[in-house]
């Protein structure tokens, strides 16, 4: 995975405002109007990011390295179950603020990072993830990757974007792979 970027106060002003513009109006936005709503000049978002692309791609590896502190999260949890649920939870907080961000960055740059090491980094600590809330005995056994993967990205269609509705949302989820203690879960073997 890339290492995180220094988080000095210009580069932290920049990366909230390029996240802001880029995750509401899109990758198309001048670097002079991030630097503007970051409260610096073009030159000093060019100094930290010598090109477009190197923002846009420090963004984005920002986003997937919130994404595996969410997984990492609920894998560090003693609870295995509890881990699982806040993990999800988490996750589709994170998927509902995206909103088309990282879909754009891989379409305008696949190779601004190494998206397959991120990609497999992401992948073997949600398999772990799986693993140990299946082991507790609380996740349902036919539960896998693609399984959380199809309703992570079920999120995506969803235009629930209040907390509120996002936390429903999840909760949902998680009672649906729970082990046949719950009659969502029952009603899926069917």
């Amino acid at each position: 995975m890339t290492a995180r970027l220094p988080r000095r106060p210009s580069v932290a002003r920049i990366l909230d405002a390029a996240r802001a513009v880029f995750v509401t109006e899109g990758l198309d936005v001048p670097v002079r109007e991030i630097a503007r709503r970051a409260g610096v000049g073009p030159a000093t978002v060019y100094r930290h990011f010598p090109a477009k692309e190197t923002l846009v791609a420090a963004v984005f590896t920002e986003r997937v390295s919130a994404w595996q502190s969410a997984v990492d999260g609920g894998l560090a949890d003693p609870d295995p179950w509890r881990g699982f649920r806040e993990a999800v939870g988490k996750l589709c907080a994170l998927q509902a603020s995206d909103h088309g961000f990282t879909t754009a960055f891989k379409s305008a740059f696949p190779r601004a990072v190494d998206l397959t090491a991120m990609r497999t980094a992401s992948l073997t600590s949600a398999a772990r993830l799986l693993d140990r809330a299946k082991e507790s005995g609380h996740l349902r056994p036919d539960v896998g990757l693609a399984d959380l993967n199809l309703v992570l990205r079920a999120d995506i269609g969803l235009h629930a974007r209040t907390p509120a509705a996002r936390r429903r949302f999840a909760a949902l989820l998680v009672r649906g792979f729970e082990a046949r203690r719950s009659p969502v879960g029952e009603a899926l073997d069917h």
